[in-house]
């Protein structure tokens, strides 16, 4: 759920710059702006997940990031801020979230679109399920830099994005 006009403290312009730099898929092209947001609902409604795509130069990339109110044991700590509503939030790298997985496993199995980020630069994630698999023996791959295209014939599935002024392969979904 979106909170307009609450705040987070630190604000991800303090904290993202530097973790997304220490990342070895980030290949330092100069200082990183934003280029769009997406965001999927957790079902549960406990968990923010969201998605940044964040420019460097020609370079876009993706950064998606879940929100929860309590540390999730075994996932990658980005940072821990104070949001105006909800509270102390651990943020994580959403590679590393079932909640996330969930969320894009769902988008692609229902052809579905992203939800709105509440953001100015809005941007939408699309699913494309290419042909059935079972969840548990899916793989995602997700492209940190963004790339222009769609994912080969032999894929399970495949997400791409549309941001202002870009488009491009997001994931591919991929029997394990």
């Amino acid at each position: 759920m979106v909170h307009p006009g609450a705040t987070l403290t630190p604000h991800f312009r303090d904290f993202l710059p530097a973790w997304v730099a220490r990342q070895d898929w980030y290949a330092g092209q100069g200082p990183l702006r934003p280029a769009g947001f997406f965001r999927f609902e957790d079902p549960a409604g406990e968990v923010g997940v969201e998605t940044h795509l964040l420019q460097a130069g020609q370079a876009v990339y993706q950064v998606p990031l879940t929100y929860r109110p309590a540390p999730l044991a075994g996932a990658a700590l980005v940072a821990t801020a104070e949001h105006s509503v909800l509270g102390p939030r651990w943020i994580y790298d959403a590679t590393t979230d079932p909640v996330w997985r969930a969320a894009v496993l769902d988008l692609v199995a229902t052809n579905g679109v992203s939800q709105p980020s509440g953001r100015a630069l809005d941007a939408r994630a699309r699913g494309e399920l290419r042909r059935p698999a079972l969840p548990e023996a899916v793989t995602i791959h997700l492209d940190r830099l963004v790339v222009a295209g769609h994912a080969d014939e032999d894929a399970v599935g495949v997400v791409t994005g549309t941001w202002n002024g870009g488009s491009g392969r997001l994931a591919v979904l991929r029997d394990r």
